[in-house]
């Protein structure tokens, strides 16, 4: 992030973090203290922890993950606007990522005074797993030669948490919709107990919802199953920031697909990106252009996700090696079908 928009995003979390600095502190010191099970050594959870998979996975360096969430007993979610659900003081989230073993479990929950993040470090034998510091902790596993996996600290959970209207980032209308989209990128396969959007519905854990949603649970509106896909990748892997109602929506730049009450879900990409120059320029270049149909390399959005630097990768956080499945992706969409889907007319003599 840079520019104003950027600078005024930032002093914003930071006054954020100072208000629940305090309750943040008195966290628990190990997993299986925070509620998630109700016998750690076996890994049993606890009886109100539902477990959930997202259709769009966010790319976080090959981890195999799985995620659960509580929510209070006599509560729900109010689901009235399908693209900003509002949660319940008290709703807790876990996310567990895995390579040949258990790494992480990252952690949040709704207080009083707002989202709380933590993470989490599983021991060696996979016993329990001890809160990270504030500022999380680096190179706890190597996950490639010379790459070594790091632990986020709490003002990274935040950064990427609170860029848009939605907190959660895995579980909403889209990601929990029965219409699973099987050419996603990292498509996981639920569990058989797996909470999906019509039976959080029945279950009472989610009011409110437009009741067209429920008898045709939302899918992305594009011109290919291929289509579907990228742009379901870059909503899940972009959009926490990219979007038009978080502090970064100054830049005309959203990647973000939405659910409209009809059951209609829409991305706005295309139309923020499709021949738009790009507020991105390092000093003395020439104007850069988000997407350029028929031309990958020229696409800044491609180059960007192709990078791994600390100043020009995108996204910003939270991966140290290239996807390069998602860039394969997106790199034939760019290439071959947007001319012919979205502009057939002009490939005609």
């Amino acid at each position: 992030m840079s520019g104003a928009g950027g600078r005024a995003f930032l002093v914003a979390l930071w006054f954020a973090a100072t208000a629940v600095g305090a309750r943040a502190a008195g966290l628990p010191e190990r997993l299986s203290e925070t509620g998630l099970y109700a016998d750690a050594a076996a890994k049993q959870l606890a009886p109100d922890v539902v477990s959930f998979t997202s259709q769009y996975p966010l790319w976080s360096d090959g981890a195999a993950k799985r995620r659960w969430i509580r929510i209070p007993p006599g509560s729900a979610i109010d689901a009235a606007d399908p693209n900003a659900w509002i949660f319940p003081v008290g709703t807790r989230v876990w996310k567990e990522f895995s390579f040949a073993r258990r790494v992480e479990t990252r952690y949040i929950e709704l207080a009083p005074e707002g989202w709380i993040f933590a993470t989490y470090r599983w021991l060696s034998d996979e016993s329990d797993a001890v809160l990270a510091g504030e500022r999380g902790e680096r190179a706890v596993y190597e996950i490639a030669p010379g790459v070594s996996y790091d632990l986020p600290g709490r003002w990274d959970c935040r950064a990427c948490h609170e860029g848009n209207v939605a907190r959660l980032l895995g579980f909403s209308a889209l990601q929990l919709s029965g219409d699973r989209d099987g050419g996603a990128p990292h498509a996981e396969i639920g569990g058989p107990t797996d909470l999906d959007l019509a039976a959080a519905v029945a279950r009472g854990l989610v009011r409110g919802l437009p009741a067209e949603l429920v008898v045709h649970p939302p899918r992305i509106e594009a011109a290919s199953a291929h289509e579907r896909a990228t742009l379901g990748y870059l909503h899940a892997n972009c959009s926490n920031c990219h979007n038009s109602r978080g502090p970064l929506a100054a830049l005309g730049l959203s990647l973000e697909v939405r659910v409209d009450p009809s059951g209609a879900a829409r991305s706005e990409a295309l139309a923020t990106t499709l021949g738009k120059k790009a507020s991105y320029r390092p000093s003395g270049s020439p104007d850069l252009i988000r997407l350029v149909v028929g031309d990958p390399a020229a696409s800044l959005l491609l180059r960007r996700m192709s990078r791994r630097d600390n100043l020009t990768q995108m996204p910003p956080l939270g991966s140290k090696l290239v996807d390069r499945e998602a860039i394969a992706l997106v790199s034939t969409w760019i290439r071959d079908e947007i001319s012919m889907t979205h502009f057939p007319e002009e490939g005609k003599p």
